[in-house]
């Protein structure tokens, strides 16, 4: 489905399902150069059990039109926005990664709107090497190469992945995924925004702080990019956490996707 936010068409796969007004909604956020499909497996399951489903593609990324958002807090306002353009009152928020500190700004911003918060691959604060950095400006194939390489980790099969990635080749895929994202923005290096957004963020434990609703996280304990002891502060700031840590990397919906769904269920279901 696409919305108009701010001018602009956002899209967000809904599972094939029309929004309905008595259902709860979930919405999940993507990471730095991906889009909503990340969320395949937990975007469908919820989908087909009782809740309205918003994976989104963020502005100026994928399918959504506009300019990629420069800051977490850009990005959250799109988020808002468009609960208030569905006039849903609360809703469920989860984010990957840069998503992650997407959602939790959302949430500090409006915490009477959020019911729960699932935080997967998360940290604070997230900053970014000033060589990728760069990287992600002058040679994107080489940054999006090197992320690739970090983001996976040796506990989970590059070919077989587990569960519903069984036989797929998940390094092969993320690429092709980061490179189709890239593309999709020609006029502006969504790769490099995303970087330079989570970069600079830094209001995580002031956000928390604000946030009273109940908190997962769901983290990998091979994870290079955002390792596990990185959100120890978001953890303890939380006023009700609850963490999950699974055998996996950063890229956690692609080498663990039923653990992330089993994590998820258990917590809203």
């Amino acid at each position: 489905m696409n919305y108009a936010i701010n001018g602009h068409s956002l899209y967000a796969y809904t599972g094939g399902k029309t929004f309905d007004a008595g259902k709860p909604t979930l919405v999940f956020i993507h990471g730095v150069l991906n889009d909503h499909s990340v969320w395949a497996l937990q975007s469908r399951w919820f989908a087909n059990h009782g809740y309205n489903v918003l994976a989104i593609d963020l502005p100026g990324h994928g399918r959504s039109q506009g300019k990629p958002p420069a800051s977490v807090a850009e990005a959250a306002e799109a988020i808002l926005a468009l609960l208030d353009q569905l006039q849903v009152p609360q809703a469920v928020l989860a984010g990957h990664s840069w998503g992650s500190l997407i959602a939790l700004h959302a949430a500090s911003l409006a915490p009477q709107r959020v019911s729960q918060l699932v935080l997967v691959g998360t940290a604070f604060p997230m900053p970014v090497a000033p060589a990728l950095l760069e990287m992600s400006a002058s040679a994107p194939e080489k940054a999006i190469a090197m992320v690739n390489q970090f983001s996976h980790s040796s506990l989970c099969s590059p070919v077989t992945g587990q569960g519903m990635n069984n036989g797929l080749w998940t390094y092969g895929g993320a690429r092709a995924l980061m490179r189709r994202v890239l593309a999709s923005n020609p006029e502006h290096n969504v790769f490099q925004t995303g970087f330079q957004a989570c970069n600079s963020y830094a209001t995580g434990l002031e956000d928390m702080a604000k946030v009273s609703c109940p908190v997962l996280f769901i983290l990998g304990s091979a994870d290079q990019m955002t390792p596990p002891r990185a959100a120890r502060a978001l953890v303890d700031a939380a006023a009700s956490a609850h963490v999950v840590t699974l055998p996996a990397g950063h890229s956690l919906m692609t080498e663990a996707p039923d653990g992330v769904l089993l994590a998820m269920r258990e917590q809203l279901c």
